[in-house]
């Protein structure tokens, strides 16, 4: 609490270190922290806080195009400098979509850019509203 930005009012960051040292938002916290380690495979991602925009951006910067899905998603799932994938999840998820996607868009017929069927299909979400 001692060192806040020197661009916030004082006042304003002791508020803003209470609001979150107590009820409500520690425990949504403390639940997000379990979440976390309790399926740590699906929690590995290379990007950090960098968007998928800004990820975007670079690449179409070093492509001199637009990036496609699945360049975005292996840039931010593969480790860095390797062509392994961060977890076994990841690596199924993308095997997964491009079977899909050649056994849909067979014999030359022209691809989307992502197929969000096949991206659902790939990655199992259980009907998410």
């Amino acid at each position: 609490m001692d060192y806040g930005p020197v661009w916030l009012r004082r006042d304003y960051w002791e508020s803003l270190c209470h609001r979150c040292a107590i009820g409500p938002w520690q425990e949504r916290s403390h639940a997000a922290k379990c979440n976390r380690t309790a399926l740590p495979e699906k929690n590995v991602h290379t990007s950090g806080s960098v968007s998928y925009a800004t990820h975007s951006q670079k690449l179409h910067h070093e492509l001199e195009r637009a990036p496609t899905f699945r360049e975005l998603f292996d840039r931010t799932h593969k480790q860095k400098g390797t062509d392994d994938y961060v977890s076994e999840s990841a690596r199924t998820i993308a095997e997964t979509y491009d079977r899909k996607m050649a056994d849909r868009y067979a014999d030359g017929t022209p691809q989307p850019d992502l197929d969000l069927e096949a991206w659902v299909d790939a990655v199992g979400w259980p009907g998410k509203g």
